[in-house]
C-alpha cells in the first residue's frame, strides 16, 4: 500500500509531539508514526518535575498522553508503526513501515529519539523509576539527602555525580577500570567534591531492592571479592545510543551515530529532511529542549515547503 502525504513526522515524545502541533496548525497535514517506543523515554519515567506548565509535576506516560492528545486537537494523524527503511535520495521522500506502507512524503521530521545504554540487569528494569534513572537532572530532585550510587567512567558519569552531589548525601561513583576515560577536569571536579566518593576497579552485579532500590551488590574485579553497598538511587550513565540505524548512508552522522544538523536549524544533509529532541541532541538531552527543536523542526518544514 502507498500513500501520497506533505509532511511525515517519524517518532514521537516531547520532540515529535511538539513538532507535530507546529505542523498540524500551520496546515501541514502531519502522519506521525510514534515508532517503537510511543512517547519516547519519558514513558519510563515516574515523575517530572522541571517541565513548564506542570506546577504539581506530572508523570511522564501522562504527560505524553497531553502531548498526543494536543496535537491529534489540531489534526494530527497519529498513528502506531515503525519505520523500517527510508530513501531520502529523491523528491518525494520515501518511508516503508513495518504494516507493509509505503509512504511518500514532501517533507519528513525526524524525532526518533536516543535511548539510554544499560548494564543488562535484571534490577534495571524492576526498578526502573523506582530507584534506577538514567539522568539525574531528570531525577535527583527525588533523592534529595539519600545516599546514591552512579556506574560510568567518562564525562556523563562525572557530571551527573557532580550534579547529585549538590543534592544527595553521598555519591558514590562506581568505575570498573583503573581509571576513568572523562576529561581531566571533570576527573578533578568530582575527586575534589568531598561528598563523591570513587570505587575504581569495581562493577556492578545486582540491584537489589524490595518496593524501591535498597542497594547494590558489587564486585572487586581485582580480588573478586563481593560487597553490598546501601544505596536508594542507582543512576546508570553509560552513554546513550540515538535511534539512526535506519539513516545510515541516508544522513550525516557523527563519529556516535547522530544525525547532524546546520546550526542554528533542524536541516540534515538532505533536503526536506528535518531532525529534532535526542536524535540530534547529545548534550542537552531534556524534554523541554527536545519540545523547542520539535518547534524549531516544524518551522523549518513549513518554510521548506513554502519556498
Amino acid at each position: 500500500m502507498s500513500e501520497k502525504i506533505k509532511c511525515l513526522i517519524i517518532g514521537s515524545g516531547p520532540a515529535g509531539y511538539t513538532a507535530a502541533i507546529y505542523a498540524s496548525r500551520a496546515g501541514l497535514k502531519p502522519v506521525m508514526y510514534m515508532g517503537g517506543q510511543p512517547g519516547g523515554q519519558l514513558t519510563t519515567t515516574t515523575e517530572v518535575d522541571n517541565f513548564p506548565g506542570y506546577p504539581a509535576g506530572v508523570d511522564g506516560p501522562t504527560m505524553m498522553v497531553d502531548l498526543e492528545n494536543q496535537a491529534k486537537r489540531f489534526g494530527t494523524d497519529v498513528r502506531f508503526g515503525l519505520a523500517e527503511k527510508v530513501d531520502f535520495s529523491s523528491q518525494p521522500k520515501k518511508v516503508w513501515i513495518d504494516n507493509g506502507t509505503e509512504i511518500e512524503a514532501d517533507a519528513v521530521i525526524i524525532a526518533t529519539g536516543a535511548s539510554a545504554k544499560w548494564l543488562g540487569l535484571e534490577g534495571e528494569t524492576t526498578y526502573n523509576g523506582l530507584g534506577v534513572s538514567a539522568c539525574a537532572v531528570c531525577d535527583g530532585f527525588f533523592y534529595r539527602n539519600q545516599i546514591v550510587a552512579v556506574v560510568g567512567a567518562g564525562d556523563t558519569a562525572a557530571e551527573e555525580a557532580s550534579y547529585l552531589a549538590k543534592l544527595c548525601k553521598n555519591v558514590t561513583m562506581l568505575v570498573r577500570k583503573s581509571e576513568m576515560r572523562a576529561s581531566k577536569t571533570m576527573i578533578n571536579r568530582v575527586e575534589n567534591t568531598s561528598n563523591i566518593k570513587i570505587l575504581y576497579n569495581h562493577e556492578t552485579m545486582e540491584v537489589l531492592g524490595d518496593k524501591g532500590v535498597s542497594g547494590v551488590r558489587i564486585k572487586n574485579n581485582i580480588t573478586n571479592e563481593e560487597s553490598e553497598l546501601a544505596v536508594t538511587g542507582f543512576f546508570v550513565a553509560i552513554g546513550h545510543n540515538p535511534n539512526t540505524g535506519i539513516f545510515n548512508g541516508q544522513l550525516n552522522l557523527d563519529e556516535n551515530g547522530y544525525i547532524i544538523t546546520r546550526p542554528g536549524s533542524t536541516y540534515t544533509s538532505a533536503e526536506g529532511v528535518f531532525a529534532c529532541g535526542d536524535v540530534q541532541d547529545h548534550i542537552y538531552r531534556q524534554a523541554v529542549t527536545a519540545a523547542g527543536s520539535g518547534c524549531m523542526a516544524a518551522l523549518d518544514a513549513e518554510r521548506w515547503l513554502a519556498h
